[in-house]
């Protein structure tokens, strides 16, 4: 069960990864047209996925019991790249 408390977390993160997506996509110079919609409609999953689901260690990147997410949607990806950079994986920059 997740608390309200939780989930208004969540939701302030995933707000947070929207504008790392839209920094990102403006830098690459992709602001318009499905290059914005698919990515930041994924944000509330991935932040969830990131932040509340999957078993995974940012420190630890090769834990054995660790879950792995598999993308096979390549026009989502900054979203992914968000969630981890945000999750501590690499640096925001």
């Amino acid at each position: 069960m997740i608390t309200d408390a939780e989930v208004k977390t969540l939701a302030l993160k995933a707000n947070d990864i929207r504008k790392t997506v839209v920094e990102m996509l403006a830098e690459s110079g992709r602001t318009t047209g499905s290059g914005t919609r698919g990515p930041l409609g994924m944000a509330d999953i991935f932040t969830a996925l990131y932040f509340h689901v999957m078993k995974h260690d940012p420190k630890n990147p090769d834990l054995p019991e660790r879950d792995r997410l598999i993308l096979s949607n390549g026009h989502i990806t900054p979203i992914r790249y968000s969630a981890m950079a945000h999750a501590g994986y690499f640096p925001m920059e």
